[in-house]
């Protein structure tokens, strides 16, 4: 079990890792490529790298997969590509928009929200939310008010759609946590970013401007962040929430904001104000604390009376 978990909890920091430092790569797409037609390269890719795996793997324990492979499997399956995969391509494309006038800096640490919105997200579904994680949300506000508030009461076009794909990846993780657990996560992964893939394609056709030169100079972007963000990381991701402690895990993931301002700082010579590095802080500590268990001050005065 102990080894189950540290092996789920290296999952979950290699996919923070990985996903830190595309943010970098989707920055470079995006001088090249629309939203759209960016999403839809890196996710075909994730698709088609991950469709071969998923193929090697049946391939070579027939048995396991025979066990799981009846009607009611594919239904559920499917539900729960469709459902993790349309909240996905929602977030994914906010984010990329976001990422034509935002830092990968900033990007990574205001995408970390979602760590305090899950669980606000949690008082829907009926599930108690503590005094900390309500001290973590006005935390967090004052921290994006410090990052993303330039000149005035103003706030710029990307900062608002990474804000909005905040929301989105709050769903696709509620959604996994749901699904992970009927399905196998290699599977449940390969069939969301089919259906990312088709959502991006569609608005591809609608709004897109595809060119064969662009896409030429921005494939070494696109390969990256398709195989390693979108089909290694996302899959690592199902791998690490499935039967374990979603707090831990969620608060490893969490670290993609770290990590993305480690490597817009090294890879792109980013400079941040000093602004701007107060609320990059206060939104790391208003994500770290929202996953705290709350003390229970009632218990300890009541041993202390003993």
């Amino acid at each position: 079990m102990r080894q189950n978990g540290m092996r789920q909890n290296f999952y979950a920091v290699l996919a923070a890792l990985i996903w830190g430092t595309a943010f970098v790569g989707q920055s470079m797409g995006a001088e090249y490529l629309d939203v759209f037609t960016y999403n839809t390269a890196r996710f075909v890719v994730g698709f088609l790298a991950l469709l071969a795996v998923c193929v090697f793997l049946r391939a070579t324990r027939k048995q396991a997969y025979r066990e799981r492979s009846g009607p009611a499997y594919r239904k559920t399956l499917l539900i729960g590509g469709l459902c993790c995969g349309t909240a996905m391509a929602v977030a994914s494309n906010l984010q990329q928009k976001g990422l034509e006038t935002t830092s990968p800096g900033k990007a990574g640490f205001i995408t970390a929200l979602y760590i305090v919105i899950v669980p606000i997200a949690g008082l829907f579904l009926h599930k108690k939310v503590s005094w900390t994680v309500w001290f973590s949300v006005a935390l967090a506000v004052v921290g994006l008010y410090f990052l993303c508030i330039q000149n005035g009461f103003s706030i710029a076009a990307g900062d608002f759609y990474i804000v909005l794909c905040a929301f989105g990846f709050t769903g696709q993780i509620l959604l996994i946590d749901h699904f992970a657990a009927q399905v196998d996560g290699i599977e449940l992964s390969c069939v969301q970013l089919f259906f990312v893939s088709v959502i991006s394609a569609a608005g591809m056709i609608a709004f897109g401007t595809p060119a064969w030169e662009n896409i030429r100079l921005a494939a070494g972007s696109i390969l990256y962040v398709g195989v390693f963000s979108s089909a290694v990381a996302y899959t690592l991701q199902i791998l690490a929430q499935k039967g374990s402690n979603p707090t831990v895990i969620s608060l490893l993931l969490s670290l993609e904001s770290v990590f993305a301002t480690l490597s817009g700082a090294v890879l792109l010579q980013e400079r941040m104000s000093r602004r701007e590095y107060v609320g990059c802080a206060l939104m790391l500590i208003a994500v770290v604390l929202a996953q705290l268990p709350e003390p229970d001050f009632g218990k300890k005065a009541a041993e202390s009376r003993k």
